[in-house]
């Protein structure tokens, strides 16, 4: 690791050429990514008065890419364009899995066996598309965290980190959000100083830039890691097992607290048992490979910890309303139904947005969090 940030970051000030940044935009890119990333090179020449960066947006064809929000960009060049690059980073975003083309992951195979010092990246749920290309195999890779199930169940050979970026030889990925001005203020800082960084983030308002090695926060860690560290560490180890659920018992003694105990902190601060909290963590699992999966609702079911696939589809009925068939059937048609030419050419950006994001596994998750499931206390077995 230390040997690549040496090899492919660093540069020196004799440089003159300017290092030669692409973006791929995938259609339903989030444009927060793209803007994060692009912003810290645009200032870094602006503070500089150099042309330390240059950048171009590609896309399939050349054709306008619509972002999540519906705004339409224009890109430079189709992706077929010869200019060489330093980087070509991948911007992905909503619906990922149904949203790049077998021409974009082609493209990117290309590049890497053509360009051999080219780095290859990604922001946002782009990582998707590069082990897509199977350019992420055998490497360690950051995505956002709504796309991580997908990613690990289709791609076993990609080692998914939950870090907020990770740099792997000639792989940069990164999660979403405002995390691409950190991985790209890390670039400007191994590139030319932190004497510039410093001045990009005191013209960005930014107090620090983020490492690498920092992990992006799951929103209820978020809230228990400072006042309820006990409850914190047993809500991570649900989520890092639910293939195989782990006994109360067993939780509880991983962190030194008795299973009464547990149970007490679980009533107080999330109002529900741990037993009824681990089984909405595996549903919500479920609704992840569900909406962005092809896998089997018998393959999801054994994925998630359930014994059978009956049980997953009442349990999954009752927590979501509707059945794991139901589910899948409706995002394939809204998919369909959204590829007919004439269908959304007159909506507003803002519904075209909301449409798309139907098929995301956190489309309203704020209003399933207060649904019965998470607060009912009848017994249900872990399987």
């Amino acid at each position: 690791m230390s040997v690549y940030k040496k090899t492919v970051w660093q540069t020196t000030s004799a440089e003159v050429q300017p290092y030669r940044v692409g973006f791929l935009l995938i259609q339903n890119f989030t444009m927060v990514a793209l803007a994060t990333a692009i912003e810290p090179m645009r200032m870094a020449n602006q503070l500089s008065g150099r042309e330390l960066y240059t950048w171009q947006l590609f896309s399939d064809g050349g054709e306008t890419v619509k972002a999540s929000d519906g705004i339409a960009i224009s890109p430079d060049a189709d992706i077929g364009n010869e200019q060489p690059f330093d980087i070509i980073i991948v911007v992905g975003g909503v619906d990922i899995t149904r949203s790049f083309t077998k021409r974009e992951v082609t493209w990117l195979q290309q590049v890497a066996q053509t360009q051999k010092r080219v780095i290859l990246g990604a922001v946002c749920t782009g990582a998707y598309v590069l082990a897509s290309a199977g350019l992420l195999d055998g490497y360690n890779c950051s995505a956002h965290w709504e796309c991580l199930a997908a990613l690990q169940e289709r791609f076993p050979k990609v080692n998914c980190t939950n870090c907020l970026y990770t740099l792997d030889r000639d792989r940069i990925t990164c999660t979403g959000g405002g995390v691409p001005m950190d991985m790209m203020l890390s670039m400007v800082s191994r590139q030319h100083g932190k004497v510039l960084t410093s001045a990009i983030c005191d013209m960005f308002l930014c107090d620090r830039v983020r490492p690498e090695s920092e992990q992006q926060q799951m929103p209820l860690r978020r809230l228990l890691s400072s006042a309820q560290p006990k409850l914190a560490e047993v809500t991570e180890l649900m989520e890092a097992n639910i293939e195989e659920p782990i006994e109360l018992e067993e939780l509880a003694s991983y962190v030194g607290i008795s299973r009464r105990q547990l149970e007490r902190l679980f009533l107080k601060h999330l109002n529900c048992t741990p037993s009824r909290y681990y089984l909405k963590l595996r549903l919500e699992r479920a609704r992840q490979l569900l909406k962005q999966t092809t896998c089997s609702i018998i393959e999801v079911s054994s994925m998630c910890g359930f014994v059978s696939a009956p049980h997953f589809s009442r349990c999954y009925r009752k927590y979501v309303g509707i059945s794991p068939k139901e589910e899948r059937a409706a995002v394939w048609s809204m998919s369909q139904s959204d590829s007919t030419p004439g269908v959304s050419e007159l909506m507003p950006a803002s519904h075209k947005a909301l449409r798309v994001a139907r098929a995301e596994p956190t489309y309203g998750a704020v209003r399933y969090l207060a649904t019965p499931l998470a607060y009912e206390e009848t017994k249900v077995s872990v399987g």
